[in-house]
């Protein structure tokens, strides 16, 4: 997870996170990939988790070869800035480069200057992709971690990857101990509580390739914990 912004940060604040769930072999044995966080991280140390991290400002200048599905995109930007989504795909897609070596994205020439963060992944001959990525659930961290999140979970199949599985050659060094785990063993691993609620509602949608009627929401403020639905409509082009 790299950040391209120059001001100190204040880690008290939430920050717009994404992350990417990428699931195997859905109709034999599921999998999906996670990787170990470091024992020196700030946050979440030695847990398994997805890959992903927080949004970069330059996240919302970096161009799509394909757009969110125009529902992803409504739920993304309910009870959020509007067209956030187009930043939460970009840093989604650029997290799942960065700490797996992986590729979501389609053949084809950058239509301006290449960001710094971007330079390896356009080195491969692509530009980033969102319309395979599903938005299935959105989670903001509790009140009183040394970092908070709002962070949007994607679900991508496998075979919308435009590179090698099972190459993690070039992964940063973020995520230790990449690997494909199987959903009926994954709760044997030290997860974060939020991933084994995402777990299970990936679990539940693992043979179901369609949009979920609507997406959850499990909302931590300082006053309470509510348990929500994102519904999203797209808007029309009337």
């Amino acid at each position: 997870m790299q950040t391209t912004d120059s001001k100190p940060r204040d880690k008290t604040a939430i920050r717009n996170a994404a992350t990417v769930i990428v699931i195997r072999d859905r109709q034999t044995r599921p999998r999906v990939l996670m990787g170990q966080r470091g024992a020196k991280a700030a946050f979440m140390p030695n847990k398994f988790v997805f890959p992903g991290g927080a949004v970069d400002a330059a996240d919302a200048e970096v161009p799509l070869a394909a757009p969110l599905p125009a529902l992803c995109a409504a739920r993304l930007n309910e009870d959020s800035a509007p067209g956030l989504d187009h930043a939460l795909a970009v840093a989604a897609i650029r997290e799942l480069w960065e700490e797996t070596g992986q590729i979501v994205g389609a053949k084809g020439i950058w239509p301006d200057a290449i960001p710094a963060d971007w330079l390896h992944y356009a080195e491969t001959g692509h530009l980033p992709a969102a319309d395979a990525m599903q938005f299935v659930f959105r989670a903001i961290t509790p009140p009183g971690r040394p970092r908070r999140f709002d962070a949007r979970f994607f679900l991508l199949d496998a075979e919308a990857l435009m590179s090698d599985p099972d190459d993690f050659s070039r992964a940063e060094d973020e995520l230790s101990h990449l690997q494909w785990i199987a959903l009926d063993e994954v709760r044997n691993f030290d997860l974060p509580f939020i991933t084994e609620v995402v777990l299970a509602e990936v679990t539940a949608r693992v043979s179901d390739g369609m949009p979920p009627a609507s997406v959850p929401f499990f909302r931590n403020d300082d006053e309470a914990s509510l348990f929500l639905r994102l519904h999203g409509r797209p808007q029309s082009d009337d």
